[in-house]
């Protein structure tokens, strides 16, 4: 076994090791929240009341979330309000044009207040667009917004018998109250059961006021019936049909809150994965990450396959006598200064860095990913690391490391066995094999060698099978390894 960071000292990382292991940190752990038990959004109990609460406060608790999940949920109900903006825009500049295009319908010989309210209502709704690209709408905002929507309807609709010269019950079969349903609708696209909730509540409430209007305004002429031919044919009230259609509001109200209930629950749990997914890409090569998070399956232990394979251990000469009389955070800035540059060599030859021991780097090449140019790349890698470390000196001596930066590093090239191992409760990435405790002893080696960065004949031969061009300093045959069983041939790069 690799030892962490605490127990490296500076003959280098993994001594006898022979296994490499890349572990899901604890922190990404944590963020991901993948078991459905340990979410906030499962297992609470307090049944419809909760429910009910939970859709007034605009979702599930989101108590535990970590704050930058929120925050991203927040960005995409920004976005929602904008898109929201432009689909009122779309509806009115589409309303507009239909109007100004159509014939105006016989017997409107009062005054007309569509073209008033339809300018007006694309007054606000620019005003509103352009709001929400400017800032994050309030929600005392979205509310006034949801009661300028509603009003103007049932303003709309209120004026037609004042157009049309007849009792209020005449605006009662106007089928422009359908148009509430695509206000309410458009209030799902934010995610928050509330906005859809009050949008409906206040719909049914303004209805239910024209009706009321409607009954008591003119007790003359207006008449209550029950039958339904007399309703659809003359100015009479037909109480049922008004109730129908305020259940009717009041019923998709409540479904589609409870669905948007029920949406946000998967929202939130879909941006937490999310941002776990995220957070993988930074600790693990890019395709472990993807092999992870996009597997059909759960990742299970015991699965691997045999690659040939690259290992690269890079190690920091006197690092640990030198990092002792350190401050803590000075140690951490050279280190990331160091790593920093380390990686981007590494990436430009095509490695992926699987871990980091303190001051050590343990690389593959066609490990995660089959490459056939794997030995030839990581020796094209290990004889760029010297210049690197050279051009680090002045940063990390900006960081306040108090000496000249150097390395070592050793490759290795073989097969090697990939995959995963561990427990239900926890699985590594593991790369296993001779090549990956080669690396290891060769990396070592340097000291005795004096020598910066070594190989082996047999990996200096693959990669010239593979297209490496470069010249060794030496070879130095039958090298005994403390280790290693056998002597080496041992190939000096730098």
């Amino acid at each position: 076994m690799i030892p962490d960071a605490g127990n490296q000292d500076d003959t280098g990382p993994g001594h006898g090791s022979e296994t490499v292991r890349e572990t899901v940190p604890e922190a990404v752990q944590g963020a991901s929240a993948l078991a459905p038990a340990a979410g906030p959004y499962t297992a609470r109990g307090g049944g419809l009341r909760r429910v009910f609460r939970d859709i007034l406060r605009g979702g599930p608790d989101e108590t535990g979330i970590p704050a930058r999940v929120r925050a991203e949920i927040r960005q995409r109900e920004a976005r929602a309000e904008r898109l929201i903006g432009w689909a009122q825009f779309a509806m009115v500049s589409f309303f507009a044009g239909l109007y100004s295009l159509a014939p105006r319908a016989e017997g409107g010989d009062g005054f007309n207040f569509v073209p008033l309210a339809l300018a007006a209502y694309l007054l606000f709704t620019l005003l509103r667009v352009a709001l929400a690209y400017r800032v994050e709408l309030p929600e005392w905002y979205l509310i006034v917004s949801i009661v300028v929507d509603v009003a103007l309807l049932c303003g709309l609709i209120f004026s037609f018998h004042i157009q049309y010269a007849q009792p209020p019950t005449f605006y009662l079969k106007a089928p422009t109250l359908m148009y509430l349903f695509i206000f309410i609708a458009l209030r799902a696209l934010r995610f928050d059961p509330r906005f859809v909730l009050i949008t409906g509540l206040l719909g049914a409430l303004g209805w239910a006021a024209l009706v009321g209007y409607a009954v008591t305004a003119d007790m003359g002429e207006m008449r209550i019936t029950r039958n339904y031919v007399e309703y659809l044919t003359s100015n009479a009230i037909l109480i049922g049909a008004e109730l129908d259609k305020t259940i009717v509001i009041l019923g998709v109200t409540l479904v589609l809150s409870a669905a948007l209930y029920r949406a946000r629950d998967v929202l939130v749990h879909a941006v937490r994965d999310h941002a776990a997914a995220e957070d993988l890409k930074r600790f693990f090569a890019p395709e472990v990450a993807t092999s992870i998070t996009g597997a059909d399956e759960a990742v299970t232990a015991g699965r691997g396959e045999i690659r040939e394979a690259a290992i690269l251990f890079i190690d920091i000469r006197g690092f640990t006598g030198t990092a002792a009389g350190l401050p803590p955070e000075t140690v951490m800035r050279v280190l990331a200064c160091y790593q920093e540059g380390m990686m981007a060599v590494i990436a430009r030859h095509g490695g992926r860095v699987d871990k980091f021991l303190g001051d050590g780097i343990l690389a593959t090449f066609g490990a995660v990913e089959a490459s056939a140019t794997a030995a030839a790349d990581a020796l094209r890698a290990a004889q760029a690391l010297p210049r690197a470390a050279a051009d680090l000196a002045a940063p990390v001596a900006a960081c306040g490391w108090p000496r000249a930066l150097r390395i070592g590093a050793a490759v290795a090239f073989g097969p090697v066995t990939v995959g995963v191992i561990g427990a239900a409760s926890r699985l590594e990435f593991t790369v296993i094999g001779d090549a990956v405790n080669r690396a290891a002893k060769l990396e070592e080696a340097n000291k005795q060698q004096g020598s910066q960065v070594l190989t082996d004949r047999a990996s200096l031969e693959a990669a010239r099978a593979q297209g490496f061009a470069g010249a060794p300093r030496e070879i130095r045959d039958a090298c005994a390894v403390s280790g290693l069983g056998q002597p080496v041939d041992l190939v000096v790069l730098a």
